[in-house]
């Protein structure tokens, strides 16, 4: 029981740190429209910026806030200069010209802090397990990472549905050609929406860098199943996002305990995520929820 228990957390602790990377992508892609591949660099950036600020000040809660700081201040200089020429193209450019910030990233923090993996240290007060009902323990930091993914779900909720801020996103997205007639500055609305996806990505970046090592990449993987995320949740669907990474931690971490065909020890985690997108699209083909 203690280690269906365990199984089950570590699930929980995947899906929640997808929903951060996704709902950052959701807000930007679902609702601004602009496809950005480079959302996985952002999550890298946050990660080494944290790692940076760890190594310089000895002390986690600052170096994290600096992180998200750092990378949201990058997303919004993104947007200001590159992004925003992007927003009447077709997806097609978006993809070439972000994926080409993806290249330029992977390049940037290997100039800047080498081709070497980094590695920040859990928390002293954060080391060691906690014990699980039926037997077994569960990492103490690991618990914490979900906590605060679902600190930041309701938060994002609420930002999303229930402040002018996020009734000015929900307007834009619907009809953004008649929103400078009712005063709302687009572009600055805009950049605000990129620094708080940047901000998102960072979050994810930085609380789970002490989970793995820091190295140049390390986002191009996780923006693939933050895609995945977001189609089976449905574009612009905050709570669909939520939901879909949910299950998609689930998938992962059932398929991955499944064995394998021989040779790929793997293969059944591997494709459980993408076999779960194609159950879902064939009865929803517009994902579990509509745009909020």
């Amino acid at each position: 029981m203690g280690v269906v228990f365990e199984q089950l957390l570590n699930a929980l602790q995947l899906g929640l740190s997808l929903f951060i990377i996704a709902a950052g992508l959701t807000l930007v892609f679902g609702i601004m429209g602009m496809l950005n591949l480079a959302h996985g660099s952002l999550y890298m950036l946050g990660a080494y910026f944290c790692a940076a600020l760890w190594a310089y000040t000895d002390h986690f809660a600052l170096s994290v806030v600096g992180a998200i700081a750092g990378t949201a201040l990058v997303g919004a200089a993104m947007e200001w200069l590159i992004l925003r020429r992007l927003y009447e193209r077709d997806h097609l450019d978006q993809v070439l010209a972000t994926f080409g910030l993806i290249l330029f990233f992977n390049e940037l923090v290997r100039m800047i802090w080498g081709a070497g993996a980094l590695y920040i240290d859990i928390p002293e007060l954060l080391i060691g397990s906690v014990d699980l009902p039926g037997g077994g323990s569960f990492n103490a930091y690991r618990l914490v990472l979900i906590l605060a993914g679902f600190l930041l779900a309701a938060a994002l909720w609420w930002l999303v549905v229930r402040t002018r801020l996020g009734m000015k996103i929900r307007a834009v997205a619907s009809q953004r050609a008649v929103m400078p007639a009712m005063g709302i500055n687009t572009s600055t609305l805009s950049a605000v929406v990129f620094a708080l996806g940047a901000a998102l990505a960072a979050v994810a970046g930085a609380l789970t860098a002490p989970l793995y090592s820091v190295q140049s990449g390390m986002g191009d993987a996780l923006l693939i199943q933050s895609m995945l995320v977001l189609v089976i949740g449905g574009i612009g669907s905050v709570r669909g996002a939520f939901l879909a990474a949910l299950l998609v931690g689930v998938v992962d971490t059932i398929g991955r305990l499944l064995p394998g065909t021989i040779g790929a020890p793997n293969s059944i985690g591997d494709v459980s995520v993408y076999l779960l997108m194609i159950a879902v699209l064939s009865f929803r083909p517009d994902g579990l929820f509509t745009r909020n």
